[in-house]
């Protein structure tokens, strides 16, 4: 049964009309909470307000480079003795040399005289080589170190430099002066330092073999205080 509208207020039921198409209204958040939730925002703003932004990192200035000071000490220089020569199997103007230098076994070198000494003349030879370039292959061949030799002013002869009498393998070739001076380990490519020296190294008047600095100083190549000197190549170039 349904009762009227009538008999419902005689009883006291006050009727709520609803619409049901009226949209929901949001549920107001308790005043306690809201407030809980400003504050929190507040702190947290004051806090991010109050730490200083992480500084970027400055890079470090590099030191500068180390000015490279080129002497003739950086070159090993050593006693060797050709102990075996044989034509380059694929190059007629080289030699392939077996030179000792007082290490385990001898060093494999390739040398380009062919055209100016005799295959006769270079067998049992003392020689000063040059230790610490870095090894090359010539035409296939490795070579590890390089006979140094003076060449005329015509460029016609080619003569070996000689240590004095009495010299050993591996025994040190120094300049005169430049005696108390450490050899490199190995000469860089890219320092270029035979080539800064090699432009002041010749034989004087009396062939004796040396370096001439800036100051057109003469400093002689010695083995224990002894001159290393050619046959008979005077003002020659050294190389």
């Amino acid at each position: 049964h349904s009762l009227s509208a009538d008999a419902l207020a005689k009883a006291g039921i006050q009727l709520v009309e609803i619409d049901l198409n009226a949209p929901v209204q949001a549920k107001k958040q308790a005043p306690s909470a809201a407030k809980d939730k400003k504050d929190a925002s507040a702190a947290k703003d004051k806090k991010d307000a109050g730490e200083p932004k992480a500084a970027k990192k400055e890079k470090k200035p590099q030191p500068a480079a180390k000015e490279l000071v080129i002497v003739p000490s950086m070159i090993d220089l050593r006693v060797g003795h050709i102990v075996d020569v044989e034509k380059h199997p694929d190059a007629d103007s080289l030699y392939v040399e077996k030179i000792e230098v007082n290490e385990d076994e001898p060093r494999t070198v390739v040398s380009g005289l062919v055209r100016f000494i005799p295959i006769e003349q270079m067998k049992n030879r003392d020689v000063v080589l040059v230790c610490n370039l870095k090894p090359a292959s010539m035409r296939g061949v490795k070579s590890f170190a390089m006979v140094l030799c003076a060449t005329s002013t015509d460029g016609e002869t080619v003569e070996f430099v000689e240590p004095p009498k009495g010299s050993k393998p591996g025994d040190r070739v120094y300049f005169e002066g430049f005696e108390d001076g450490t050899p490199e380990e190995q000469l860089k490519p890219k320092q270029k330092i035979f080539e800064t020296i090699q432009p002041g190294l010749f034989t004087n008047d009396s062939r004796e073999a040396g370096w001439y600095n800036a100051d057109k100083k003469f400093h002689k190549l010695l083995v224990g205080g002894n001159v290393c000197t050619t046959a008979t190549v005077v003002n020659g170039s050294l190389k």
